[in-house]
């Protein structure tokens, strides 16, 4: 009766480890697809194009966090009911990877979501790209009021002063992609050089061109005045930079932190299968 008793409870047992064996290899195989999905979602969210987008991806990524820490805490406690030492060194090991990991995506995903850079060239292909049109526009109709003896010199100005404008437009684009501090401030010292052509210019032609042409003059200034507030946000907005160093986070430092972590949830998976194999014995 005792040894029949001790059967049942023994068999009892045994059912309850296999039950527990197979709930924390779910919780390792769960923990890291979560992982695996919150570092897309972060990836994603750095390659977004628009603040709605990025926005969602990032909540995608601490969503499937939350879900991980949920699961590291399950299975810590069921690896201790287990007695299983090594396994639970390696979730340990994983957790202090993921601090280190975490700390670096949420700085990653606080730089993405603001998307600067991509906000500069949306005003560099928007309101500063209207005005300088509009500048060479009204420029046009400065040079067409002007008597035929003054002209050449009014068209060099002219030219002198849109010349300008464009060349601050091509300089935008290198300045929204560039990462160095030193290279942008070379980048601002020439288009504050070009705009000051530009104005110079204006100037020159104000002394020569006839009453008529007053309006024209002060809406090519106008214009002029608009093109350089905008220049001044793009340069604003490119100087902090936010989706040139997510991407270079993102591409440099966070590789390593990523395979350190699905390396230590892999060799917690391979280990977990073991046990299963040698309770079988």
């Amino acid at each position: 009766m005792i040894a029949a008793l001790g059967l049942v409870f023994g068999c009892q047992g045994c059912r309850n480890f296999y039950a527990e064996i197979d709930e924390s290899r779910r919780l390792a195989g769960d923990l890291r697809v979560q992982f695996k999905q919150a570092a897309d979602a972060s990836n994603r969210a750095v390659m977004a194009d628009t603040d709605e987008v990025s926005i969602a991806f990032a909540g995608d990524a601490e969503q499937a966090v939350k879900i991980l820490e949920g699961d590291v805490a399950a299975l810590l406690a069921l690896l201790g009911r287990l007695h299983l030492a090594a396994e639970s060194q390696l979730l340990e090991e994983f957790q202090k990877h993921f601090v280190e990991y975490r700390e670096l995506d949420r700085s990653i995903l606080s730089l993405a979501v603001e998307n600067t850079n991509l906000k500069a060239q949306r005003l560099a292909f928007g309101p500063a790209r209207e005005a300088a049109d509009n500048f060479k526009q009204a420029l046009g109709g400065v040079a067409s009021s002007v008597p035929a003896q003054d002209r050449c010199a009014v068209e060099g100005l002219i030219g002198r002063a849109a010349l300008a404008v464009r060349e601050i437009q091509v300089l935008h684009a290198p300045h929204i992609a560039e990462s160095s501090d030193a290279a942008m401030t070379g980048l601002e010292q020439e288009m504050a050089s070009l705009e000051s052509s530009a104005r110079g210019a204006l100037t020159s032609l104000a002394t020569l061109v006839p009453g008529g042409a007053s309006p024209a003059l002060a809406s090519a200034s106008s214009a002029l005045d608009r093109f350089a507030e905008a220049s001044r946000q793009i340069v604003a907005l490119s100087r902090r930079n936010t989706n040139v160093r997510s991407l270079d986070l993102s591409l440099r430092s966070k590789p390593a932190l990523t395979a350190a972590c699905d390396q230590s949830l892999l060799a917690l998976q391979e280990l977990l299968a073991k046990e299963d194999i040698k309770a079988t014995r």
